[in-house]
């Protein structure tokens, strides 16, 4: 009688554990300073839009640049997922000389990310290379099996 109780008090715990665990919330709330200290230099961006439903998973917000002090381009993407539940995309960076010829590398692949629901996240890239003075960002969304 006894191990028939204690099995049944282990069958409701590890289902409650499951039921509670199962119903994890994937909003995200944020505070941030109202007067920013670093103020973000957005610039102009070109974008070419051909699938609206990743456009709501990742909607770019805005494009930030600078150069390091080694001379390196450092490139800051702020994406906004504007869907109800976190959802997962790819990322991938091409860099171009002062000529606009891409640079090709083997580290330019595709980039797992997942971003929570409403969240806006900021992907940040820094360029390999010296030479390279301009970047095109491609957004990519996780083919399913």
């Amino acid at each position: 009688m006894k191990t028939t109780t204690t099995l049944t008090l282990l069958f409701l715990v590890a289902t409650a554990l499951m039921a509670v665990t199962g119903c994890r919330s994937t909003a995200v709330n944020t505070v941030a300073p109202a007067d920013k200290a670093g103020q973000t230099q957005m610039i102009s961006d070109e974008r070419v839009l051909t699938d609206q439903t990743l456009n709501n998973i990742v909607r770019i917000v805005g494009v930030n640049t600078t150069t390091g002090a080694e001379g390196f381009l450092k490139v800051q993407v702020q994406v906004q997922n504007r869907t109800r539940k976190a959802r997962s995309f790819s990322y991938r960076v091409e860099w171009f000389d002062e000529n606009g010829m891409i640079i090709d590398l083997p580290t330019a692949v595709a980039r797992p990310r997942t971003i929570e629901a409403q969240e806006q996240i900021a992907i940040t890239a820094t360029a390999p290379t010296p030479r390279a003075k301009d970047f095109r960002m491609k957004f990519i969304e996780p083919t399913t099996k």
